[in-house]
């Protein structure tokens, strides 16, 4: 049996090593865990043990577990189709994976109506992987520059999801085009838009995410074990 208390103790460690490296304080990281076919029980025993923002990558299974969990911030970290978003958009406190106009649209009316605002990432596909959703970089700047008069969107950053290689080292230069990214998006001085939160990083490669400026990384499999 997977040893959650260990293992959340482990990964905290890691990313107070990688936030010292960088010259920043571990209490400005936020640890998402990635709760994706974890049962509701396990994922109460890690909001027991501390963990209370959790992660989810589908908005059936996101649905399906939080009436069960009691404390936890809930993220949806996966893409989601314009057509779902009636369903979640006010179930999160953060939607890391904003990629098309349409969607921010949805969204945006909805939260409009309801006289609320909707906390947005955008995702950014910076490797150019033909199997992963995001805009592509230089559709950034463009796009913040569009929805910037969608008063039901509260941009607070940018979301990557780095190729799944066997040294982290290799990921780095995807990390530091992002931070990039949000500098250049910072600069211009929108209204509405704060650039906050840069979400990336996983089990693989959150080290280096951090070292390049992460200060939300999505976590699964080192707190919870492979998945089966």
């Amino acid at each position: 049996m997977v040893n959650l208390a260990e293992n959340i103790a482990l990964v905290r460690e890691r990313m107070a090593a990688a936030a010292r490296r960088s010259g920043r304080r571990p209490e400005e990281i936020t640890l998402v865990a990635v709760t994706k076919t974890i049962p509701p029980e396990r994922i109460q025993e890690a909001v027991s043990l501390g963990l209370k923002d959790l992660g989810e990558n589908r908005v059936q299974e996101l649905l399906a577990k939080q009436p069960y969990i009691t404390g936890g911030n809930w993220h949806l970290i996966g893409h989601l189709q314009r057509n779902k978003a009636r369903q979640v958009w006010d179930k999160v406190c953060l939607i890391h994976s904003i990629d098309s106009l349409e969607l921010a649209r949805e969204l945006d009316r909805r939260a409009m109506a309801a006289g609320r605002r909707v906390n947005i990432l955008l995702e950014v596909n910076v490797a150019g992987e033909e199997s992963k959703f995001g805009l592509a970089p230089e559709a950034v700047i463009p796009f913040v520059r569009e929805i910037t008069g969608f008063t039901g969107l509260r941009l607070l950053g940018l979301m990557t999801v780095a190729p799944l290689v066997k040294e982290a080292e290799e990921v780095r230069p995807v990390f530091r085009r992002l931070a990039e990214l949000r500098r250049e998006v910072e600069a211009l001085h929108l209204p509405g838009v704060d650039m906050h939160y840069l979400s990336m990083g996983m089990t693989n490669d959150f080290e280096v995410a951090i070292e390049e400026g992460a200060n939300l990384v999505r976590i699964g499999t080192a707190i919870f074990g492979p998945r089966v």
